[in-house]
């Protein structure tokens, strides 16, 4: 922060509104110049004599214009509950750096859910959507687990109510709380088969106790689901092999992987679930596949998986540098290998399938070149042989990992 520049106050507030907030904070927003905040944020503060701003839709490219306007102001940002926890006071760090920030949280939605719910806060998962995709609930739809979710509208609890029935958890017993620490608060409880409400307050958490029902499909966070779990043409890293792949891959949470050839996206999407803060990139040059790879993200519970349509190495230009690459198909391509090579980041890893024998050739010759551990997989499985049982190998795989 500049000489010249003053300091942001980030105020949380709550559905109880200006009663519900300490005299600290109130003084913050009585001596602002310049308020910002949602219309329902600034509805909540009384009149004075501060200049009341809305944030401009679509607002996250509108900020640094926005405070730049501003500067030399006491500005105010209004945000709801604690503004650090997926609020307006994270997205603002990032944009004009946390050491211009003076946060004063207000009890968060979490908080008030849980005490609700009689939940402690550190057995319960926390998922947002708002403004996001409720798919993203699929890897945390777990038997037994305890979810917040923090709605978008009105509508979401019957979104969420929907998918949890489709995933085979009709019976999870949901409690959606309405303007929570307003006068006006309201609960509504039921099943998910069951739920009744199309409607509810806009402002709403929704708690989440899981129930498997009989036949409900498992999908664990650990590699390795069924090959049956993705739509595909039979260009897939079967079931053994890809838990294998992405456990040499060895994904961090906040990491980014390339998935070369992706086929699929199977090796991708299995990466993504390991942690939510994973990203991933999969590069597939047919766009039938690349549209089943969409397809596949989605029903699986990752949709920010980002697809590139085109060949490599030309379509790996311009990507962010990845932590760690996997090649699956194109690893014969010239340059293919190099390129994803060169990029890796220090400590990255690269992982390369190869079936094919002119595949086999080129990992031996980088294994020589490189260094690295290079094995081969084999796999049976036991299939009907008249009316026997006998053992079907699958297409061996020679597998090459290295550490940049």
């Amino acid at each position: 922060m500049s000489a010249q520049q003053k300091p942001v106050d980030v105020v949380g507030i709550g559905a109880d509104g200006w009663d519900g907030l300490p005299a600290t904070a109130r003084r913050r927003v009585e001596a602002a110049d310049v308020v910002f905040g949602s219309r329902r944020q600034l509805d909540l503060i009384p009149p004075g004599a501060a200049e009341l701003v809305a944030w401009p839709s679509p607002m996250l490219p509108a900020l640094p214009a926005l405070f730049a306007e501003h500067d030399g102001r006491a500005i105010c940002v209004l945000a709801s509950g604690d503004p650090m926890f997926h609020g307006i006071g994270a997205t603002l760090a990032r944009v004009l750096g946390a050491e211009r920030l003076r946060v004063l949280p207000h009890v968060s939605s979490v908080a008030l859910a849980c005490a609700r719910l009689g939940w402690a806060e550190q057995d319960a998962t926390v998922v947002s959507l708002v403004g996001r995709h409720a798919e993203l609930l699929h890897p945390e739809i777990q038997p037994g687990r305890r979810l917040i979710v923090l709605s978008s509208d009105e509508h979401t609890p019957a979104r969420v109510a929907a998918l949890l029935v489709a995933r085979g958890f009709g019976g999870s017993a949901m409690a959606v709380l309405g303007d929570l620490g307003a006068a006006e608060e309201s609960r509504v409880d039921a099943t998910a088969a069951r739920w009744p409400h199309p409607e509810v307050p806009a402002l709403n958490v929704i708690g989440v106790r899981c129930a498997a029902d009989a036949d409900a499909e498992r999908r664990p966070r650990t590699p390795g689901l069924p090959d049956s779990a993705f739509q595909h043409d039979g260009q897939l890293t079967k079931r053994d092999v890809r838990a294998l792949t992405v456990a040499r891959l060895a994904p961090a949470p906040g990491e980014l992987l390339w998935d070369v050839g992706a086929g699929a996206g199977s090796i991708a999407i299995e990466w993504m679930r390991c942690d939510p803060a994973n990203r991933a990139v999969a590069i597939e040059h047919r766009e039938d596949r690349a549209a089943r790879i969409t397809t596949n993200a989605m029903t699986l519970g990752v949709p920010d998986l980002s697809v590139v349509i085109g060949a490599a190495p030309e379509a790996l230009d311009d990507l962010d540098a990845p932590d760690a690459v996997f090649v699956g198909g194109g690893a014969t391509a010239p340059g293919v290998l190099q390129r994803c090579w060169d990029v890796l980041r220090p400590g990255g890893r690269l992982v390369v399938n190869a079936v094919t024998i002119e595949s086999e050739v080129l990992v031996a010759d980088w294994y020589a070149r490189c260094g690295g551990e290079l094995v081969r997989i084999a796999a049976e499985h036991a299939s009907p042989v008249g009316g026997f049982t006998g053992w079907r190998p699958a297409m061996r795989i020679t597998q090459w990992t290295v550490t940049r």
